[in-house]
Order: C-alpha cells, then sequence, then structure tokens
C-alpha cells in the first residue's frame, strides 16, 4: 500500500516512521514543510517539502498514493484564528481535493481531542482522577474548547462531506488524538517532566501532579498511535468513522468501545501501570 504522511515530523508523524516504516505492507511517501538534516534522528528520509497551504506545491505528492494520513496543521489550543486558518483551514481543503483529484481511496485525519474539550474545562481536576464516570465517544455532540479545536470539528464536517459527496476518497477517518508525546516523553509522566526541563515547575510540586494525573486518562503510547493508524489503513469497511486516539488508560474519559469494535483497535499500554518515570 502506498501511504502519504503529511506533517510527517511531528510527535505523531515520528510515531508512524518509528513503528510502520518498516512494515513491507507499506510503502510511505513523506511530505512536511521543511526537511531534517541527514544528521537529525529522522533525517535521511526522502521528504517532498511542501507547505499544505500551497495546493500547487502539495498536489503531484497524491498521485499514486492508496491512502493518505494528514497530520499538517497548526496544534495548539492558544492559537488566533490567523494562527489556525491557513494550515487547518485551507490545508485540510487542499489535502481533500488533492485526495479526490489523485483518487485516493482511503484518508486518515488527525484530528484532536480538544473537539470535545470542553468537557474536560467543565469537569476538571475531578475528571483526572479514577472513577469519574465521563466517557465520550463519537455520538456525543462536539464542544471545541478553542479555535483548534473548532477547525479540528471543521476538517471532521468536511470530510463526510466529501466521502458522501464525490467518489474519492471512499474511507474517511477521524482520529481524535489525546496526547502523543516525543519518544523522550512517551510515558504517562512525559508532560511533567517536560515542565520540569523547561524550568515550569519542581518535581514536587501540585503542578506536576497534577500534570501526570491529566496525562494517566490522556495518555497515547507512540506504539498504540502506530497500531491505530495501521487499523485504519488495514480497514475496508468504514465509509466515515470518528475514534479516540487513547491507549488503555484506567481514567480515561474517551471510550475506545468503537475502535475496538470497527476497527479491532487493541491498544497495549495503560497510564495506570505507571508510578513513577522512567530511569
Amino acid at each position: 500500500m502506498n501511504v502519504l504522511v503529511t506533517g510527517t515530523y511531528g510527535r505523531c508523524g515520528t510515531a508512524i516512521i518509528d513503528h510502520l516504516h518498516d512494515r513491507e505492507e507499506y510503502d510511505f511517501t513523506y511530505l512536511n514543510r521543511s526537511d531534517r538534516p541527514d544528521d537529525h534522528p529522522y533525517g535521511g528520509y526522502d521528504t517532498v517539502v511542501a507547505n499544505v497551504t500551497d495546493y500547487d506545491a502539495i498536489r503531484p505528492a497524491f498521485d499514486g498514493q492508496d491512502a493518505v494520513v494528514h497530520l499538517a496543521a497548526y496544534p495548539y489550543t492558544e492559537g488566533s484564528w490567523d494562527d489556525v486558518h491557513d494550515p487547518n483551514i485551507e490545508g485540510m481543503h487542499n489535502a481533500l481535493e488533492a485526495a479526490r483529484e489523485a483518487e485516493v481511496e482511503t484518508f486518515v485525519f488527525g484530528s484532536t481531542n480538544h473537539v470535545m474539550g470542553m468537557y474536560e474545562l467543565e469537569n476538571e481536576p475531578d475528571i483526572y482522577e479514577p472513577g469519574h464516570g465521563i466517557a465520550l465517544d463519537h455520538t456525543d455532540p462536539v464542544r471545541p474548547d478553542s479555535y483548534y479545536g473548532t477547525t479540528k470539528a471543521f476538517g471532521e464536517d468536511l470530510g463526510r462531506q466529501y466521502v458522501e459527496n464525490h467518489e474519492y476518497p471512499k474511507r474517511f477517518y477521524a482520529l481524535r488524538i489525546c496526547t502523543v508525546n516525543s519518544a523522550e516523553y512517551d510515558h504517562p509522566y512525559g508532560d511533567a517532566e517536560a515542565g520540569v526541563d523547561d524550568g515550569e515547575f519542581e518535581r514536587d510540586s501540585e503542578e506536576y501532579e497534577r500534570k501526570v494525573a491529566r496525562m494517566k486518562g490522556m495518555w497515547q503510547s507512540r506504539r498504540d498511535f502506530a497500531h491505530l493508524i495501521d487499523c485504519c489503513l488495514e480497514d475496508d469497511t468504514v465509509e466515515f468513522g470518528i475514534f479516540s486516539g487513547v491507549s488503555d488508560n484506567d481514567r480515561r474519559w474517551y471510550s475506545l468501545e468503537h475502535a475496538r469494535a470497527v476497527l479491532g483497535y487493541a491498544p497495549q499500554d495503560n497510564g495506570e501501570e505507571w508510578d513513577e518515570p522512567p530511569a
């Protein structure tokens, strides 16, 4: 299967490289707005250097592809409308239109938990502890917490429009990704340890403990994320689907039942199995 990945060198794209690049059934093409030098951990891969806001620049990369994993976006909740508009609105339309013209069958969209972020904001901090009783799924009303979340909700809706009104793409998978970190911080203490490393707070602080509690619900390990991508690429039953991107965390508030039943998603990791960061 020929697969194009946009936004390759972010946290999610590099997880695909780490866990799926060497699989014989996939032939990946990587598209990013910049390349990496050869001595970089992700240097040395053939890369189409283009910005998703430039349709003419990205369009040739879609030819001959069986699937697209679209991850390129502005990813920060504090972003203004000007920040998110071009990459997340125009870029999403460009990627879908290129997939339509190139007759790409499968489109996997990196959406976000922030499409549903107001549920978290109105229930924090209790939602970060076990026993909160919340299990959000694809049937719950969308409640974005930011312009970023709103643009991802737009992307989900635009994807549905395309698969229901055009011959291609034939399948669209929206993944409401929770938290995928870089390899260095790929554990439920990752956000807390990053905060310590950046000098934001101390390891024994209340803020540190709150970060850990949240991540024990929101963590999606890099291998579980890559497995979810693999499940989408191998599937041929879905026309349009929305799935939670999270590991099998005991205190998660995003349900995995839909992804398990439809895609066969079987995450290996659970944040509750960690009681300290790795040495």
